[in-house]
């Protein structure tokens, strides 16, 4: 067996053949097999007592025999069986295999003997109850790293030449006994086979049945397998060439080797063994684990649905949550985006020092002083703005009435469909004239109607209309076309009774320079206002940063709301795969006894976490972007729930973290199992 081999195996450096011990087998020696030197075995039960199981053990087998350990129960001969098949290691003495002791391999090392050499048949079968009968005899080439192909064409052949040409796709529970150990044998041979380890092989079998098993253990004796039967009766015993009868752990009797065995010519099929298999993959690639995983968690559909609960729950959460903070995000910086980041809000307030009688004041003075007064300012357009009636003929609407200044459509850019927009004599003259917002032209005026030289009331005063506005959209949650403007002096003296703006909108020239143009009209404000505070000014810009900064923190928060949801999913996940490595504790055993190492299992029971949290995370991600989707539907709710692609990503990236991570300790809880104890769970 070359190194490189031996690396792929796992057992590099444990238990090797060194130079002389690979040219031993070409000289003209015979080289047991197996051979024990003084093996014993001892257990010690929960109470503390010890138990010999094995006493003293010398035995040796040479290639090609057929061998019957013959014995009552608690003999010793199962034990024996699972220490020649390295299911076990023994207590004391030594284990030799074709000259090599078994102590220095490791336990890959014993997996790769377990997939080379082995080939077990058990008395209850230990088939794999989800698996068609051909997928159970494949199993054993899975771990020898055989293609899908490979293994199909091979197992369909053994199961054809056993009788089982009709029934390669019924499961255990579709087969009867004698079939079922049919397909134990058929899998005990998908590797080759080379030694046939047999635990009573016909005792839970029909005396029809057990003939038929007999008959092909004898075949194969016949064809060079060495078979090693374990039974404790006599008549089955009689079928082999060498009896071997146990009693208490200790040899009692050995019928001793037939005629040939000792045949030196046989240590070719040793060298075969050890130095022309290949090495096994890792479960034959990960993709093999993958349908190994899915196969696995459709066959048991309701403990995966419980699973992937948690998982759906916590990923639905992290993406709807944030869908919802990304909407109450949006609209917010709309409405503060509608105002314009190069413009500074100049309020009215009442200052700290103020006397209650006096007034909050801005006045149309202040903001033309403002224009001439402060650097780096566009425009300086005052508003008075309340929500009025509009009626026109028999048509009444509420809507926004703003008495401005001649400049809002340079300074909003926001130009006229039709007509023109008010001037500045218009509102020194009081000139009782309006422009409609798209909005309240389409309320009041049908499809195409002209309504320019209509009057409508405004509070019962008349207002000619002179032209219409291009539609704007919506700021945040805010029509901005369901709205009318009138000249500033006529609106807030003959419609609101205003002496005073409610505030003025300061537009920056530059942008870059308006935290200084902020700071300077400050000053110039309170220079006018004698040094009275009675105003504050809004900077959208800044307004906006801050916006930002908290709603990262929500964005946290709602994340984070998510990630304990997803992380209560994960601990589901660990809980549920925990009871399924002890449900499947079985299962564990016959995929190790047919050559499995511990990292296979931990592949195996890990994909299975990931895959059944990434399926989590699809469905989770589909059933938040579902919740939100039906958020938006619902009528009068001014939240917009915005989905994009992040939150998804990085909720599935979360899911399959959580499927890695939580799935970690069962597998392996699962790759740790001892092969015999996993054997023997019902």
């Amino acid at each position: 067996m070359n190194a490189a081999v031996l690396d792929g195996g796992g057992i590099a450096g444990a238990g090797a053949p060194g130079r002389d011990e690979a040219s031993s087998l070409d000289r003209d020696v015979a080289i047991p097999l197996i051979d024990l030197r003084k093996v014993c075995r001892t257990f010690v039960t929960d109470g503390g007592v010890e138990v010999r199981a094995l006493r003293d053990i010398d035995l040796k087998i040479y290639p090609g025999e057929f061998v019957a350990v013959m014995g009552q129960s608690g003999s010793g001969k199962s034990t024996l069986m699972n220490i020649l098949g390295c299911l076990d290691r023994p207590t004391s003495g030594h284990y030799f295999f074709a000259g090599r002791d078994i102590e220095s391999f490791d336990s890959d090392g014993l997996a790769w003997l377990r997939r080379e050499a082995f080939g077990f048949i058990f008395q209850s079968y230990n088939l794999l109850a989800t698996e068609t009968a051909e997928e159970n005899v494949a199993v054993p080439g899975i771990y020898a790293g055989l293609t899908a192909a490979e293994r199909e064409l091979r197992a369909q052949s053994l199961l054809t030449t056993l009788g089982l040409g009709e029934r390669m796709d019924h499961r255990p529970n579709q087969l009867s006994g004698g079939q079922q150990q049919r397909v134990s044998v058929a899998r005990a041979l998908m590797n080759g086979g080379n030694i046939i380890l047999a635990d009573e092989p016909t005792g839970a079998l029909d005396s029809k049945s057990g003939v038929e098993v007999m008959a092909l253990l004898e075949d194969l004796a016949r064809k060079g397998h060495t078979v090693i039967l374990i039974t404790h009766d006599s008549k089955v015993a009689d079928h082999a060439d060498r009896v071997i009868e146990f009693k208490d752990g200790i040899i009692i009797n050995d019928s001793g080797h037939a005629v040939g065995a000792v045949d030196p010519a046989k240590n070719k099929k040793l060298r075969e063994l050890f130095l022309s298999r290949k090495a096994a993959s890792l479960l034959g690639g990960l993709g093999e684990a993958v349908r190994m995983a899915m196969s696995s968690l459709v066959a048991n559909a309701f403990r995966t649905f419980l699973t992937l609960l948690g998982i759906v729950i916590g990923v639905a959460s992290v993406v709807a949550l944030l869908a919802i903070g990304e909407g109450v995000q949006s609209g917010v910086s709309d409405r503060i985006s509608g105002i314009g980041t190069n413009v500074l809000n100049l309020q009215r307030q009442r200052a700290e020092n103020q006397r209650r009688d006096l007034p909050s004041r801005l006045s149309f003075e202040d903001a033309e002083a403002i224009l001439t007064g402060v650097p780096n300012v566009l425009y300086s357009m005052p508003k008075v703005e309340q929500s009025q009636t509009i009626r026109w003929g028999r048509q009444d609407h509420s809507a926004r009435v703003t008495a401005t200044t001649e400049v809002l459509p340079l300074a909003k850019d926001w130009p006229l469909a039709r007509g023109v927009f008010f001037t500045r004599e218009d509102s020194d003259k009081f000139t009782p004239v309006a422009v409609l917002g798209a909005t309240v032209y389409e309320t009041l005026f049908t499809e195409g109607q002209d309504p320019l030289g209509e009057w409508i009331m405004l509070r019962n005063i008349p207002f000619q209309v002179i032209g219409v506005l291009t539609r704007k959209g919506a700021s945040g949650n805010t029509d901005q076309d369901d709205a009318v403007y009138v000249p500033l002096r006529a609106g807030a003296m003959r419609l609101f009774g205003e002496e005073y703006a409610n505030n003025i909108e300061v537009y920056v020239d530059d942008i870059s320079k308006v935290a200084q143009t902020e700071d300077d009209l400050m000053a110039f404000m309170r220079e006018r206002h004698d040094g009275v505070e009675d105003f504050r000014i809004f900077n959208a810009a800044e307004m906006l940063e801050t916006l930002e900064a908290a709603q990262a923190m929500i964005r946290l928060f709602l994340g984070a709301v998510g990630g304990i949801t997803l992380l209560v999913g994960g601990i589901g996940v660990m809980n549920i795969m925990l009871v399924s490595v002890t449900e499947r504790t079985r299962e564990i055993g016959v995929r190790m006894a047919t050559g499995a190492r511990q990292r296979d299992i931990m592949v195996q029971f890990l994909a299975e976490a990931i895959v059944v949290s990434l399926v989590g995370g699809v469905i989770g991600i589909g059933l938040g972007f579902g919740v939100g989707l039906l958020i938006n539907g619902l009528p009068n709710l001014e939240i917009e729930v915005i989905f994009n692609a992040t939150p998804a990503i990085v909720a599935f990236s979360c899911a399959a973290a959580t499927g890695l991570i939580f799935g970690f300790m069962p597998a392996r809880k699962a790759a740790k199992l001892d092969p015999v104890v996993a054997l023997a769970n019902e």
